[in-house]
């Protein structure tokens, strides 16, 4: 087969042989150049996808190491949060703990306790099997547990204050209760009740307990309680009454001189007066009476056994 081609302006005319071996060389070489290029595009091409399927993965797995690292954040977070939470409590039930131990032992010593036996500075003996170990603790767990023992602590840090408060009152009442008698040293030389009168002879009623003493003899008061009289009282010479409340009051007559002034607070075992013999009286002693809602009653059960 020939190819003709004809020039347009020169009218040359040239003949081909596509069968020569030259043209066949020729056009088999472009051909292979076509088809070489095609394969290297599509190479490259296969390549560039190879590639960029690994840095998608990369790009994947960057992402969930972002998230992941995001939630363990969160996680730490959370969890330093509820530490921190933990260590408030614990703080707190600390806080108790030594108000227990504080309020323990001033108990002991109000109660007159033995000290040995309850010594709140030291933990309490206890003791278990140890045959298998137990559970480790769960944040969970812990929580009840410490919302349990605060729980606890405060129920008895309660009793205790209640405790505290009976006690007080106990001791308070023990105070402002009538007890013992006004002179260490003395005797008793007329008792409450019908009496013949020193002075004339006649059938009285004594309303007290006159108690013998030298003259100078420290008065005290047998109560705690609030002085309503010092000074002179007709028949009773030098007199201190003393008011305790519930109802009592205690009189201290025939004093030679007197050491408290009126609404002056007294306690219990204080010095007052000093024995006299002032007033209707025959010698140094105090006539000492209790009254009851304004009345009075036998002094000798609140002085007790005297000779």
């Amino acid at each position: 087969m020939n190819v003709i081609l004809v020039g347009r302006q020169s009218g040359r005319v040239k003949q081909f042989d596509l069968q020569h071996p030259l043209i066949i060389a020729i056009a088999v070489g472009l051909v292979l150049l076509v088809v070489g290029g095609a394969f290297s595009i599509g190479m490259s091409l296969g390549a560039r996808e190879h590639l960029a399927q690994p840095l998608r993965r990369l790009g994947g797995w960057s992402a969930t190491i972002l998230r992941q690292q995001t939630q363990i954040a969160q996680v730490r977070r959370a969890f330093q949060d509820k530490v921190n939470a933990l260590a408030l409590r614990v703080g707190q039930m600390d806080a108790s703990v030594i108000r227990l131990d504080a309020l323990g032992t001033r108990l002991v010593h109000m109660a007159n306790l033995d000290g040995s036996e309850f010594d709140f500075g030291k933990p309490p003996p206890q003791g278990g099997s140890g045959d298998e170990p137990g559970q480790p603790a769960e944040i969970p767990s812990l929580s009840a547990m410490v919302d349990r023992v605060q729980r606890e602590l405060s129920s008895r840090e309660q009793q205790l204050g209640v405790l505290e408060n009976l006690i007080l009152t106990r001791q308070l009442n023990k105070q402002v209760y009538p007890a013992g008698s006004p002179v260490r040293d003395g005797w008793i030389s007329s008792y409450f009740g019908d009496r013949p009168d020193p002075f004339t002879g006649f059938t009285e009623f004594h309303e007290g307990l006159d108690i013998a003493a030298p003259a100078g003899t420290h008065v005290h008061a047998v109560a705690a309680g609030l002085v309503t009289w010092a000074g002179p009282r007709s028949g009773y010479g030098n007199v201190v009454e003393i008011n305790h409340g519930n109802g009592l009051a205690t009189m201290y007559c025939h004093n030679e001189k007197l050491l408290v002034k009126v609404g002056q607070l007294v306690r219990k075992g204080q010095l007052i007066s000093l024995v006299g013999s002032t007033g209707r009286s025959t010698g140094p002693h105090v006539h000492f009476e209790v009254l009851k809602n304004g009345q009075p009653v036998n002094p000798l059960p609140y002085v007790g056994a005297m000779r």
